[in-house]
């Protein structure tokens, strides 16, 4: 028997989202779990008291962003927001991972050569090389640092400006607006002014590159010439913004769990050859995507029991799809020796994560360069006191101090 959002409505007291993390870190809210457990999709209610659907079970997220009647376009009627800001947000400019089809698969067919596996892999010496550049400045002389501000972030930075044609000089400044960008609290104002600046900023650089092509992905989708300038210059700016931030944060935070579980780290250091799937199993565990993918349904759907109607929204859960114990067996330990490939950290379907070639890439490099080189790695902080990023919609720790 399905029920459907305005009886679910009336029936009880809905969750609140975002809801608060638990005493662990690491795992999704409590809420959110207990949620789960009595039902793969619940009715929750948004900043506005706005009710929409929790899609919280492994296989009705997989179901949810493999299906078409579900739409990422945050223009069409009944589409969820986490907050005022981002609904404030949406304009007619829009990144190709809030289209459709056909219109999001012919600007992402653009770019998927530039992060096929057999590009990403020829990048790893590059990589490894800035990888051992930046711990050998951080350990220069020194027995403590900031792992974020000195490894974390500068290692994707490094490597996306590399691949876009993008200054590193200019790096402050576009992380500065990216994390304004990714900031659920921040206002309407602040929003607007950090993606109007990010969008002036890319469309003078293509424009550098139609004068002056340098090899790198803005001048290549600038050569090809099927490209309006706000296309390329949104295009460019999602990868900025993804290339760097997602990668930053799940490198610290990886790091930042397996000195809370020293038996897995223990095995890390003497099996480096398991790093890949270690990987894996950090980002089934870790899910740093927290907040939830936000779609809304074209058409009446049944998912897991619960009739969705067109035009009600769904926040498809990664964090609690990760962690289903149908699925993942022991889901709420961090285990390197989990089958854990089959995750969703990076979604599912058509507007899976383009770039999870490189982030693989980045990710296996760091964990294995910071726990060889430094083998007396360890926090130098209360574990308490760390700072995490729980109003952005990417999670991580602010601040990672470690000495060594």
């Amino acid at each position: 028997m399905t029920t459907d959002l305005t009886s679910a409505v009336r029936q009880a007291d809905l969750l609140a989202v975002p809801a608060a993390r638990g005493t662990c870190p690491f795992d999704p809210p409590p809420a959110y779990e207990q949620a789960r457990r009595r039902a793969p999709v619940v009715p929750v209610r948004l900043f506005d008291g706005t009710a929409t659907w929790m899609i919280a079970g492994y296989h009705e997220v997989r179901q949810v962003l493999g299906d078409p009647r579900f739409s990422a376009d945050d223009r069409a009627p009944g589409f969820p927001f986490l907050s005022a800001g981002r609904r404030e947000l949406v304009t007619e400019r829009r990144a190709f991972i809030r289209m459709d089809d056909p219109e999001h698969a012919r600007l992402r067919r653009m770019l998927t050569g530039e992060f096929m596996l057999k590009r990403i892999e020829e990048l790893r010496p590059r990589v490894q090389e800035l990888a051992d550049e930046l711990l050998d400045r951080m350990i220069a002389g020194r027995r403590e640092a900031d792992l974020v501000a000195e490894f974390a972030l500068p290692l994707p930075s490094l490597v996306i400006c590399m691949m876009l044609g993008v200054p590193y000089e200019d790096h402050e400044y576009f992380q500065a607006c990216s994390r304004t960008l990714l900031d659920n609290s921040a206002k309407p104002e602040q929003l607007a002014a950090a993606r109007d600046g990010l969008v002036e900023y890319m469309h003078r650089l293509a424009e550098g590159k139609r004068r002056e092509p340098d090899g790198g992905i803005v001048s290549r989708l600038i050569e090809r010439g099927e490209l309006s300038p706000d296309e390329v210059a949104s295009m460019c700016l999602l990868l900025l913004i993804a290339g760097h931030e997602t990668t930053a944060n799940m490198t610290a935070l990886s790091v930042l769990a397996l000195l809370r579980n020293p038996r897995q780290l223990a095995r890390l250091r003497m099996e480096p050859e398991v790093t890949r799937d270690a990987v894996e199993e950090l980002l089934r565990y870790l899910s740093i995507v927290h907040t939830g993918l936000p779609r809304v349904a074209t058409e009446d759907v049944t998912v897991g029991g619960r009739l969705i109607r067109a035009g009600e929204g769904v926040l498809c859960m990664l964090s609690t799809a990760n962690r289903d114990e149908a699925v993942f067996p022991g889901a709420d330990e961090l285990d390197l020796d989990h089958p854990a490939r089959r995750h969703v950290a990076f979604g599912f379907g058509v507007h899976q994560c383009l770039g999870q070639p490189l982030a693989r890439l980045e990710l296996q490099i760091a964990l294995d360069r910071i726990l060889q080189r430094l083998p007396g790695l360890r926090l130098n902080a209360d574990f308490d006191g760390l700072r995490f990023r729980h109003d952005l919609v990417v999670y991580g720790v602010y601040e990672l101090p470690v000495a060594w």
